[in-house]
């Protein structure tokens, strides 16, 4: 198990393998952001896409099921996140893409008023199959300590 004291400033690592389908690209955008370059290639290719793309909420979910299936590979004594900063969209997402992650390990502190906790702040970034980055951003965990003090 990873514990805040474990978390080394400057790390890195590399993860996930997240294959992008036309399916779920369009079951995605039906349910949570039905904009019409993302359900349809008609009206995709009208735009600056050029062809169906995937939300970018839609990228942030897949992103976030790669973290998850990280940090139970690997364990980690994680507390959830109280939000992400610098969200960008840098590249968009297509079916038949495969994403997979980097991230790095900007800073960490010691909680003030929650001695058994920890702050983590990651760089993470988002790439397909071509090494492109495709969305980067802030994250910021919150993470138990092996002792209160």
């Amino acid at each position: 198990m990873r514990y805040f004291e474990d978390v080394e400033v400057g790390s890195t690592a590399g993860f996930g393998d997240y294959a992008v389908t036309r399916d779920e690209v369009i079951d995605f955008a039906r349910r949570y952001d039905p904009q019409p370059f993302h359900l349809s290639d008609e009206a995709a290719a009208a735009t600056h896409f050029g062809r169906l793309s995937a939300s970018g909420w839609h990228t942030c979910a897949m992103t976030m099921a790669m973290i998850v299936e990280q940090l139970e590979r690997h364990g980690e004594a994680g507390l959830g996140s109280p939000g992400i900063d610098e969200l960008r969209w840098l590249k968009p997402v297509y079916p038949g893409d495969r994403l997979r992650c980097e991230s790095e390990v900007l800073e960490k502190r010691r909680s003030a008023s929650r001695p058994a906790m920890g702050i983590y702040r990651s760089r993470m970034t988002v790439y397909n199959q071509d090494d492109v980055a495709v969305m980067g951003f802030i994250s910021n965990s919150m993470i138990a300590t092996r002792t209160a003090g």
